[in-house]
Formats: C-alpha cells, sequence, structure tokens
C-alpha cells in the first residue's frame, strides 16, 4: 500500500491530509483531521455516540468509504459506523464490534497457530453473552468481571504474577472499550482501531463489509440484541434515592417481566445466584457490588446497577434470536427489539 501525507501548518491549526492507495483497496480513502480542543463540531466527542460522526459521516458519503472509525479525545475508546446493503452508514455498538473483534482475533491466531494453550477471554458482566459463545467455539474460556476495565486488567496482572500473561487473547467492554495484548491494563483505541481496520482490509479481500461479517456471526451463534437505558436522579438526595431503589428491589426482587417468569436472579452484593426453579445457590466468585441480573425464562436478561461516576440507574436488557437466514434480518432485529421493549415498558424506564 502507498501512502501519501501532505502537512500544511498555520499559526496554531494544522491539517493533516492521507491518501492511501493500493491494488486491492480503490483509491481515495482520505482522512482530514484538523486541530480542535473545543470539539466544537459535535454534542460530545464520544464514539458512544452517533451525533460524533455527523461531519466525517458527510465526508464517508463525498469519498465513498466503506466504514468510519472515530475515538474519543483521549484514545480510549473507538467506535464504527458501516455501510448497509442499502449504502446508509449505521453505527455498530460496542457489543458487536467486540463480537466482530473477538471473531477476527480467534479465528487468525487459530488458523496462523498462535493461539496459546489454554487461551482466556476477558469482558464484563454487562457484555454480550454473544461474544462467550464465540470464545468458546475456538476453545477459549471467557471470564466475566465486574463493570470497568481495571477488572480486566486485574486477570491480566494475575496471569502475569504466574507467568501465563500469554493466555490472554482479548477483552472488552460493551462501553466501547478494548484491549488486545497485555501491555497494557485499560481499554485502549490505538490498537483496536488499527485491528478494526485490519479486519475490515481481511473482509474486504473476501468481497465482504463489517456489516456482512456481522450477519455471518448472527447466522452461526444468533441474534443478539441488547438497549442500555438510564434513569437520572439528580439533586442533593439523588444518591440516597438511587440506593433506596436498589434496596427495594433486593427487597422485593422482579418475578416476571412481559409475562415471562424470573428463573434466576444473581445479587452480587452478596455473590449469590439462586435458581428460583430449583432453589438451588450458588456463589458468584466476583467482588462484591451493587448489581443485580434477572435471566427470564425465555432466556432474555436484563441487569440493574447504580453508575459508578453519575447520578444514573443503568438498566442493561438483552433479547436472543434464531436468524436463520440473511434475509430476515431486518424482520428478526425488529422483534428482538420488540422484546426488549416489552421489558422497558414493564420495567417503567
Amino acid at each position: 500500500m502507498k501512502l501519501t501525507v501532505e502537512k500544511v501548518s498555520k499559526n496554531a491549526e494544522s491539517k493533516i491530509a492521507t491518501t492511501a492507495t493500493s491494488a486491492e483497496i480503490p483509491a481515495g480513502a482520505i482522512v482530514i483531521t484538523t486541530a480542535d480542543p473545543q470539539f466544537s463540531t459535535v454534542k460530545s466527542p464520544n464514539p458512544e455516540n452517533p451525533e460524533g460522526f455527523v461531519y466525517a459521516e458527510k465526508l464517508a458519503y463525498d469519498i465513498d468509504a466503506s466504514f468510519i472509525i472515530g475515538t474519543d479525545p483521549d484514545c480510549d475508546r473507538v467506535g464504527v459506523m458501516v455501510k448497509n446493503p442499502e449504502g446508509k452508514f449505521i453505527p455498530l455498538t460496542g457489543n458487536q464490534i467486540g463480537s466482530l473483534l473477538m471473531d477476527f482475533i480467534a479465528s487468525q491466531r487459530t488458523k496462523k497457530g498462535t493461539m496459546p494453550k489454554n487461551p482466556i477471554a476477558v469482558k464484563t458482566v454487562v457484555t454480550t453473552p454473544m461474544a462467550e459463545k464465540i470464545a468458546n467455539s475456538y476453545g477459549i474460556e471467557m471470564k466475566n468481571v465486574l463493570t470497568g476495565f481495571k477488572y480486566i486488567g486485574e486477570i491480566i496482572k494475575n496471569l502475569e504474577e504466574v507467568n501465563e500473561e500469554e493466555r490472554y487473547v482479548f477483552g472488552f467492554e460493551e462501553s466501547y472499550g478494548y484491549l488486545a495484548g497485555t501491555y497494557a491494563r485499560d481499554k485502549d483505541a490505538v490498537v483496536a482501531s488499527m485491528l478494526i481496520a485490519q479486519m475490515a482490509a481481511h473482509y474486504m479481500e473476501e468481497n465482504k463489509t463489517l456489516f456482512d461479517a456481522m450477519q455471518e456471526l448472527y447466522e452461526k451463534y444468533g441474534f443478539f440484541r441488547e438497549v442500555q437505558k438510564s434513569i437520572t436522579l439528580e439533586g442533593i438526595d439523588g444518591t440516597q434515592r438511587i440506593k433506596n431503589f436498589m434496596s427495594h428491589l433486593k427487597a422485593n426482587p422482579v418475578q416476571e417481566a412481559d409475562g415471562k417468569k424470573v428463573v434466576l436472579i444473581s445479587d452480587y452484593s452478596i455473590s449469590e445466584r439462586i435458581n428460583l426453579v430449583s432453589g438451588e445457590t450458588e456463589k458468584i466468585n466476583l467482588p462484591k457490588a451493587d448489581v443485580l441480573e434477572y435471566v427470564l425464562e425465555d432466556n432474555r436478561r436484563f441487569i440493574v446497577r447504580p453508575s459508578g461516576t453519575e447520578p444514573k440507574i443503568k438498566f442493561y436488557m438483552e433479547a436472543k434470536l434464531d436468524l436463520a437466514n440473511r434475509e430476515d434480518y431486518y424482520a428478526v432485529k425488529d422483534a428482538a427489539m420488540a422484546k426488549i421493549e416489552a421489558i422497558r415498558k414493564d420495567l417503567g424506564i
């Protein structure tokens, strides 16, 4: 691949234009960045928010790009927008990006013979279970940890202490944070962005887009859909109201949602999981945390926890359906969203 880089400096402002051409990649892939410490072109310079891609999206349409990568200012989170079959740019969720990377890293390491013995991947408990299914299909053990990348870093540290850090393959959380390699203990959008570009190039050689690759994962592992909602309780009494809400849930557990019985409740504050069908309990081998997890009889799941940084109560809702044919994608997507919406209405959020 040939790279041509032009740099022009004028006072405090600098612009960099990069053009990449090769026999495999169509000419005209251009990236332009302008120094703007106030981030005046976006409502929020956060790749979790699609509005942060408005100007990039306009440029991508102009140059007929196939995908867009965007990071936050400190470059630890990364988001991606891809073209759907109708030619419209749509955002991938953090769970979708993580699932794509999990499969890409595992498949390539398996193909190249670089998969370590007894490999380990890590995700947070609120992250999609799809990633665990993907990991397990490659013989990778998936460890679930509490929300916060420090817990993923802790797994690496524990492996390092017994000289087994090479077992770590990949870790991510649904909030657009990824780490491949043991060189850091936090999410890293620099390497993640390069991996995403490498992954896109790999699928491009197969005449596929990242959208196509995601469809293949859905066909193989099932269609997983996740939605997060928050309730903000500000003011001087907000913290106490959040505590009261969580205490009420523990004293009065949710018994059903959308007409489906709750069959499994995990209370991370007491490290206990109870099967409401059999009555059996098991210990949760994680540090205690104010997190409640519910599984319905049709395997839908929702999790409730207070935010660690904002006056919010967060709700994570999931549904899984089979996707036998790609032609059914939009119908299955709508059905999954309807199932999640039914839970949301029942919970009153």
